[in-house]
């Protein structure tokens, strides 16, 4: 996994921790807008997160930030 996608999820499951608490669920997609601007960093997550983790489709933010 890219440097590049690391800060992005650890970024993006900071900010969801701290709007709705430690109990939060995402999937890969809420690390990306509405539209499919970076393909091939979309493609990296989710490779990541279905092949190589083999994770549910919501996980929890703070598990996910632990992995990474």
């Amino acid at each position: 996994m890219t440097q590049e996608l690391k800060d992005k999820i650890i970024q993006v499951c900071d900010t969801k921790i701290a709007q709705k608490g430690t109990n939060v669920g995402l999937s890969f997609y809420a690390f990306f807008k509405n539209k499919n601007d970076n393909p091939k960093l979309l493609m990296e997550a989710a490779t990541w997160w279905i092949e190589t983790q083999q994770l549910d489709h919501f996980e929890k933010a703070v598990k996910i930030k632990n992995m990474v």
